[in-house]
């Protein structure tokens, strides 16, 4: 049976935040360190499904404060970006400067990635379900945050999400930017009663491009 895994608490001004490992002896190959969105935490299914199906480097999935404090509802932009960046520090200095970092999460977790990418240090991003802009407004894009860090940058995008279908964003920095765009699936990468399970294909996605970056 496999290990329990390992939990650390990272202490940052927003508070501590929760860190917890999948993988953890995969971590020499690198780390992809994932935060959850604004309405939920790191049980969400497809956090969950690449914690169990990523085997090219360790994931650890990150809980930031106001979820670790109990708290229903997130806080602003920048102290997301408070809570995290503490966490990221945290993890390098643990598995190594040599180590591969890889940073993302979904929603607003994605966002979060995006906006720090660069300060952060990390190899690249992992932009699942990226809130392109607010339900019924698209004319209010956050396109501008996406391409933010200049890192490579995966996003793998529900067909029926209502935040940006994949058919909504704006053409990409080939150089940088690759968009996986999913055949179903919503902001949750929840699917209706007869469309195939989504999840397989996001796990497949992430593990394609995580492992085509570290060659």
């Amino acid at each position: 049976m496999p290990s329990a895994p390992h939990v650390d608490l990272v202490p940052t001004e927003a508070g501590d935040a929760r860190v917890t490992w999948h993988r953890r002896d995969r971590a020499q190959h690198g780390v992809l360190l994932l935060g959850h969105g604004a309405g939920g935490g790191i049980e969400a299914p497809d956090l969950q499904a690449i914690a169990a199906g990523v085997d090219a480097v360790a994931v650890a999935l990150v809980e930031q404060p106001w979820r670790v404090a109990g708290k229903r509802l997130a806080p602003a932009p920048k102290t997301l970006d408070v809570g995290w960046l503490p966490v990221v520090a945290h993890v390098r200095a643990a598995v190594g400067e040599s180590t591969p970092l890889f940073v993302g999460g979904r929603s607003a977790g994605a966002r979060v990635a995006c906006r720090t990418g660069s300060q952060s240090g990390a190899a690249g991003v992992v932009a699942l379900a990226f809130p392109l802009h607010p339900p019924g407004k698209p004319e209010r894009s956050r396109v501008d945050e996406l391409l933010e860090s200049g890192l490579p940058t995966l996003v793998v995008q529900g067909a029926r999400d209502p935040f940006g279908a994949p058919s909504e964003f704006p053409a990409l920095p080939r150089r940088t930017h690759r968009l996986v765009g999913l055949e179903a699936g919503n902001h949750a990468f929840a699917v209706r009663k007869l469309e195939p399970d989504v999840l397989p294909e996001v796990v497949r996605a992430v593990s394609d491009w995580l492992q085509g970056q570290i060659r």
